[in-house]
């Protein structure tokens, strides 16, 4: 069905007003950066640490009650993981979420404390989509992906009407760290007045890399190690490609070393504790490689860190 069905505006407004039902919005806050100001959209603040239990719950909420009870699964480093593994306990749906063994062990811990079955995968090494595709054949489960799934991506760009209706209006742009392109594409059709710059690490700019070639491109066998364990996706799908193609024009990328003086701001001048993949937006805006004015918003999508990594992390960013 996932297939099929594209997603547009009137679906973000709808995901919007059911997200808007159960969850309060994350706070929008001034910031900041050198003689500019702009602000940035906490959603590192949901109950899960992260903007994915926008689409989580959308996608998970619109199940039949028969596929209520086949189950779902899903692929993720731990975000999406958490995400649907929150939508799955609130709703009463078993969920498997397959992670991988290099996953940061608060993100293990935390969706296995969500009650959902983790299987692991050895990264790399194995197919991830593979060990789901298997596990759905076995279970009769249902699919939820990451970012190529139009309820996902409608329920992301949740985050989008809810930025326009805190500042009162679209702003004039949104820098959004970027994996897969679920969150781009959302906040694309939520805001299309507004200009939307994905945020990649160096060397997994798929999404950067897709809008440039005007096609799907896979990550390369010897990409660089990143700290963005959240922002690794081997390629984008196209139903992403073809939301963001038009209304995205470019993205761009950000070194580990900028993740972490992003990381260390935000908690030092903002008072947020903000994981690396959910850092990358801000890194971009402080590191001068996008343009910012006072209706900039920049999103903070994750704060799932444990306390010994991010302490070496603002150790290191001084």
């Amino acid at each position: 069905m996932s297939e099929i069905r594209k997603p547009t505006r009137d679906g973000v407004i709808e995901a919007a007003g059911k997200i808007a039902a159960i969850l309060p919005p994350t706070p929008l806050l001034p910031v900041q950066i050198g003689e500019k100001s702009c602000h940035v959209k906490a959603d590192n603040l949901q109950p899960v640490g992260a903007f994915k239990i926008r689409g989580g719950w959308n996608r998970l909420s619109t199940l039949t009650v028969d596929e209520q009870k086949r189950g779902v699964v899903a692929v993720s480093s731990g975000n999406h993981a958490q995400g649907v593994a929150w939508a799955a306990r609130r709703l009463g749906i078993s969920a498997t979420i397959v992670m991988p063994r290099d996953a940061p062990a608060v993100k293990l811990a935390a969706t296995r404390a969500l009650g959902a079955e983790v299987v692991i995968y050895n990264r790399p090494g194995e197919d991830r989509d593979e060990v789901a595709a298997r596990i759905c054949t076995e279970t009769g489960g249902i699919l939820v992906h990451a970012f190529g799934d139009p309820w996902v991506i409608e329920g992301q760009g949740s985050a989008g009407v809810e930025i326009a209706a805190q500042l009162g209006k679209q702003p004039s742009r949104i820098i959004a760290c970027c994996g897969g392109g679920g969150l781009t594409a959302g906040l694309s059709l939520a805001c299309p007045d507004t200009e939307i710059i994905p945020v990649e690490p160096v060397g997994w700019d798929m999404v950067g890399q897709a809008l440039a070639s005007d096609k799907i491109v896979r990550a390369a066998d010897d990409a660089p190690k990143t700290i963005c364990d959240a922002l690794q996706p081997m390629a984008t799908a196209q139903i992403n490609l073809d939301v963001l193609k038009g209304r995205v024009a470019f993205g761009v990328t950000v070194t580990d070393d900028e993740v972490r003086a992003a990381q260390h701001f935000a908690f030092s001048q903002l008072q947020l504790v903000v994981e690396p993949g959910g850092a990358a937006a801000l890194a971009a805006a402080l590191a001068g490689k996008v343009q910012i004015d006072a209706d900039t918003v920049i999103m903070l999508t994750g704060g799932n860190t444990d306390a010994a990594s991010f302490a070496r992390c603002l150790l290191d960013a001084r």
